[in-house]
């Protein structure tokens, strides 16, 4: 009986011990609460908490005070795939506390006071694939290679201001790199052939000042890498540019200098190096400064590059642009190129015999300069440019849109031309255009009226955010037509445009439409709010006390949320003559995604393209593109959220304000939250105070205050976690 008790008593002691730890991890993180992502950043902790189990995928423990990471602090974590520690103040941890987590492929340190990298750290971690150790205190690797079995890395973060030290072995074990970012300002001592053990390394970034250190490198990377960039370092002493010289045997696609400093002395030499390298694609500057006005002290002397293609440079600082030569001495360097991006570079004048030597170029950006109505005309002079297909001149200094179209006539093979963000004003009632022009920018060009300057041979056109009160233009081939933020009364008629799948309309003044307005016209997307589609004109003839009748009965629906609840109703009971879930078999996408149409410059070009071309792809499904024309619109969210694994909501202020959004809410309140679904995926585009959530949304309001979400952040360094987190939360 006695040893019977002490079993009972055993098992209570370890029973409440479990339940004492995850209470104190529940208090410590709220989120962690029957959730595989345990969101315990910026809490102001000391310590790791206890509790931390094996049903965990994702955990983040970042900006806290931890200082110490023990042995058992992660035992139990056994499928984590996510950890994040960065910007603590963690300077030791136990050799094996990572012992347990072979399934973890992120693990992020950076930002901490580690003095030391010790390889009993990493012996456990074989799925680990991206590893984040800048902003430490470590001034070498050790004398051995501290990566040695972390046989899956595909990304490398390392470096400090006190590193200082790389030796041979350091990366023996690492073959393949994605990425490898060095953050060596202050690296004084490298021994050759430390890098040269990794064979294939698709994106090297480094920070470093030493020429020499550089040289040194770069000598180790001459065949493994496909895209170095250079940051932060100067090219000013022509004496050191022959240690800069063994960058024209590099193998390397694409080069970046970003933050870099270049002068009139060293530039010749630099061009020449570039010139001479036997693959090289893509040239990009980005945050550079150039001391000197382009009278190069020697003329440059290169071959043609038979490779270089792509051109880039943005924010280029160059102090006295006004003295800025005409750049004769490259002239003959530049008729392969084929793109060409300067972008907010001060560009007030494209030379013309410039221009006339780039006789491949089909792209060319120079947005946001200074390019005004006689430069324009002196930089697409006759024969220049004959090969160009897409032509961005937005943010500059153009003011008549005549002069602007007659110097841009002669380029007979121009499909596409932004020359928006320009202040054209009133524009003619004739214009000759290139006749293969197909794509037209206009949106925010002071535009009061639209005349048949517009060319009929349009696709798509974007006048949006002018003062336009009226569209009557006859574009027999138009597809797309952007009208958002102008000051139109009416619609246009649809037999001007036949052709039309496309329309944006938001943000003007409607006053109503009728269906008459749409016969014979394939509208696939057309962006009005509730309150334009629906706004009807006051019946005058009703008497005074009927209109005070109905007046008070819409002030008591609107306050009880009457109309809500109809629609709701009718919502739910469609909803009830289907199966709770769809079959597996009906699962047509990976994620259905609610998104307000304000946003959707961060879904459209950001989001869905890092899903969609993920490996594997992620299958979203967004209204614009997936929506079948001419159903109910109820009938398509019904549709696309049981036929969508997951429903993914981009919530921001415009979400929450958007009637067509709350909608989607509407449903999923019933569809999801009420089945107890945990289908939903919640990312925070931007802070929403939580009054502007509808207080009918009770169980969403609930959620957003105890279930995790994805957080959008600014920091580029950051945006890697969060596609990990999100894919995370989609495969889930």
């Amino acid at each position: 009986m006695t040893t019977h008790t002490w079993q009972v008593w055993a098992i209570y002691m370890v029973l409440a011990a479990n339940l004492s730890e995850e209470q104190v991890l529940k208090q410590a993180c709220p989120s962690c609460d029957a959730t595989q992502l345990c969101n315990c950043s910026s809490m102001g902790l000391d310590f790791v908490p206890p509790g931390i189990t094996g049903k965990i995928t994702v955990l983040s423990l970042a900006h806290n005070r931890i200082k110490h990471i023990r042995s058992q602090d992660l035992q139990q974590a056994v499928n984590l795939r996510a950890l994040l520690l960065q910007s603590n103040e963690i300077s030791s941890i136990d050799k094996d506390s990572f012992c347990s987590l072979g399934k973890l492929e992120l693990l992020d340190l950076s930002n901490n006071s580690l003095a030391h990298l010790y390889p009993a750290w990493f012996g456990h971690l074989f799925s680990l694939q991206h590893l984040h150790l800048q902003g430490n205190s470590y001034r070498d690797l050790g004398e051995s290679s501290p990566f040695s079995s972390l046989r899956n890395l595909s990304s490398l973060h390392l470096g400090n201001p006190q590193f200082s030290t790389i030796r041979q072995g350091n990366f023996e074990g690492i073959e393949f790199l994605d990425k490898l970012w060095i953050d060596g300002g202050n690296l004084s001592q490298y021994e050759p052939g430390s890098l040269k053990l990794i064979k294939k390394i698709n994106h090297m970034m480094i920070n470093i000042r030493s020429i020499n250190i550089f040289s040194a490198i770069v000598r180790d990377l001459l065949h493994s890498v496909t895209w170095l960039e250079v940051r932060k370092i100067a090219f000013s002493i022509p004496a050191e540019m022959q240690l800069f010289r063994v960058m024209s045997s590099s193998f390397a696609k694409k080069i970046s200098f970003k933050q870099t400093l270049l002068t009139d002395a060293t530039v010749p030499e630099i061009v020449s190096i570039l010139e001479d390298m036997p693959q090289l694609v893509e040239v990009e500057m980005i945050d550079c400064r150039l001391l000197g006005t382009g009278r190069w002290q020697t003329h440059i002397k290169a071959n043609q590059s038979r490779t270089l293609r792509v051109l880039t440079i943005e924010k280029l600082s160059i102090e006295e642009f006004y003295l800025f030569t005409d750049l004769q001495a490259v002239q003959g360097l530049l008729s392969l190129l084929t793109k060409v991006t300067v972008e907010n570079t001060k560009v007030f004048l494209v030379p013309c015999r410039l221009s006339q030597q780039l006789l491949s170029l089909e792209y060319l950006d120079l947005s946001a300069n200074l390019l005004g109505d006689q430069s324009l005309e002196h930089s697409a002079c006759q024969g220049g440019w004959p090969s160009l297909q897409t032509l961005n001149l937005s943010q500059n200094s153009l003011s008549d849109l005549e002069m602007t179209v007659k110097s841009l006539s002669h380029l007979r093979n121009l499909i596409l031309l932004d020359i928006s963000q320009n202040n054209f004003g009133d524009i003619p009632d004739v214009c000759e255009w290139p006749q293969t022009l197909k794509y037209l920018n206009l949106s925010s060009t002071q535009i009061p009226k639209l005349t048949t300057c517009i060319p009929p041979t349009l696709e798509v056109l974007d006048v949006s955010a002018n003062n336009l009160k009226e569209f009557g233009l006859q574009l027999p081939f138009l597809k797309e037509l952007y009208l958002a933020k102008n000051q139109l009364k009416a619609l246009p008629g649809a037999a001007p445009v036949p052709n039309l799948v496309a329309m944006s309309i938001r943000r003007n003044k409607l006053n109503g439409f009728s269906r008459e307005e749409f016969e014979g016209m394939q509208v696939g997307a057309v962006h009005l709010s509730l309150m334009e589609c629906h706004r009807s004109l006051v019946v005058s003839s009703i008497c005074v006390l009927l209109f005070l009748v109905i007046l008070i009965l819409v002030a008591v629906g609107y306050k009880y949320h009457a109309v809500w609840y109809l629609r709701m109703t009718w919502a739910w009971l469609q909803a009830k003559r289907k199966p709770k879930r769809a079959p597996l078999k009906d699962i047509c996408y990976d994620a259905f995604v609610s998104y307000s149409e304000n946003d959707s410059d961060w879904v459209e070009n950001i989001m869905v393209r890092e899903l969609e071309q993920a490996c594997p792809p992620f299958r979203l499904c967004l209204h614009k593109r997936d929506f079948v024309p001419g159903k109910w619109i109820v009938d398509n969210i019904i549709d696309s959220i049981e036929k969508s694994h997951k429903t993914l909501f981009v919530l921001s202020e415009h979400f929450v304000q958007s009637e067509w959004c709350k909608y989607e809410l509407d449903f999923s309140h019933f569809r999801l939250f009420d089945e107890n679904n945990d289908a939903a995926i919640l990312i925070l585009l931007e802070p929403i105070q939580s009054k502007a959530i509808p207080k009918r949304f009770c169980k969403l309001r609930k959620i957003m205050n105890t279930k995790t979400y994805l957080e959008w952040p600014l920091e580029e360094e950051q945006q890697e976690m969060f596609w990990f987190n999100l894919k995370i939360a989609l495969k889930s």
